[in-house]
């Protein structure tokens, strides 16, 4: 594990040295590759130096005891040699997590897509809940939500719903809630009190930079036209709504939630680079094998990961087992509980593989 650490440290010093090369700074694309790398190597060079500075103390308490003929500044040194022996072993499992692979994208901000699913007018509602409760969690944490774009039949209900979540560590945190969500509650409409059950589908897709996702103009196709959402007069009477159309793989972005036609093609563009990253690291993921990967399920949209049963105040995330009996503050957006429980089980299993 030293050797390692010790490759990491070059590495991370290669990298600063790097960047501070002139002709560096005049490669953008160059530039942004080795902060990205040097981000995500500074936690684990930090924790190396910190050991280091341990591993010596205690070395040299060591070596004080060996030479240290008084009892009582003998007994004082052995305390202190226990305390920083038992610290020593806490920052080297502190070291052995943070060598875990990381996720490249744990940085970056994140577009998010809901969408409603089985239920009816009730798996709108629904999603139109999960929008509240993830732009809440934004807020907790001073992250930024922006909507892109939102299908709204009526109000108080969502058919799709289209939003940017800027913040450090957004994907980190939110793509453990990529999946199906189901709920099951009575409608206010059901006479009889029956239970019913719905679902809303969550993507979250990492956010892609110009400079990383680079798109040829020719394979754009970009339309036009009058917003169709809420909004009023002003909205509706100017041709600002974008839709652009990716050619060769036919993914479409629409974009009609900004008054500035300008704002709401960059915003299609930021929509439409997350999604083609998305697609390749499909692509990749699909090439390794079952047996190496290591993640929590697989992130699929069809894969069911949490129920929100209302009657019994309850919900349960089915990936880690755990059920939590208040569900009205997990929707005001205290979802930290959830998300620690499955990103502690995702780095259990990575631990796990490592010692294989």
């Amino acid at each position: 594990m030293i050797d390692r650490l010790s490759q990491i440290e070059k590495r991370f010093n290669d990298i600063e040295h790097e960047m501070a090369v002139p002709e560096t700074a005049e490669n953008p694309r160059r530039l942004q590759a080795l902060a990205r790398e040097r981000a995500g190597l500074e936690d684990v060079v930090m924790r190396y130096r910190q050991y280091q500075m341990t591993a010596r103390s205690l070395d040299e308490l060591r070596e004080l005891l060996i030479n240290e003929a008084d009892d009582e500044m003998r007994t004082l040194i052995k305390q202190e040699t226990a305390s920083l022996e038992k610290r020593l072993e806490q920052e080297e499992e502190e070291l052995k997590k943070a060598l875990l692979p990381k996720d490249p994208n744990d940085e970056r901000d994140v577009i998010m897509e809901i969408r409603a699913g089985t239920g009816g007018d009730e798996a709108g509602i629904f999603a139109a809940d999960l929008f509240r409760m993830y732009s809440r969690y934004a807020q907790l944490l001073g992250w930024q939500a922006e909507v892109i774009d939102r299908s709204e039949p009526h109000l108080g209900s969502l058919k799709e719903i289209v939003f940017e979540v800027r913040g450090r560590g957004a994907f980190s945190r939110l793509k453990y809630e990529r999946g199906v969500h189901r709920v099951q509650r009575v409608p206010t409409t059901e006479a009889s009190g029956r239970i019913h059950t719905s679902t809303a589908t969550v993507a979250v897709l990492p956010e892609a930079d110009e400079v990383e996702m680079d798109i040829d103009p020719a394979d754009l196709k970009i339309d036009i036209f009058h917003s169709g959402g809420a909004g009023g007069q002003n909205v509706n009477k100017v041709a600002t709504a974008v839709r652009i159309t990716h050619l060769p793989t036919n993914t479409v972005v629409v974009c009609q939630d900004e008054r500035s036609q300008l704002r709401n093609r960059q915003k299609a563009m930021a929509v439409l680079r997350a999604r083609l990253l998305d697609a390749e690291r499909e692509k990749r993921e699909s090439e390794i094998s079952a047996e190496r990967r290591c993640q929590v399920g697989s992130g699929e949209r069809a894969e069911k990961i949490r129920t929100y049963n209302f009657p019994q105040d309850r919900i349960t995330d089915h990936r880690t087992g755990l059920t939590i009996h208040n569900l009205p503050r997990v929707l005001e957006g205290y979802l930290d509980e959830l998300i620690n429980a499955v990103a502690a089980s995702e780095q259990a299993k990575q631990l796990e593989a490592n010692l294989v």
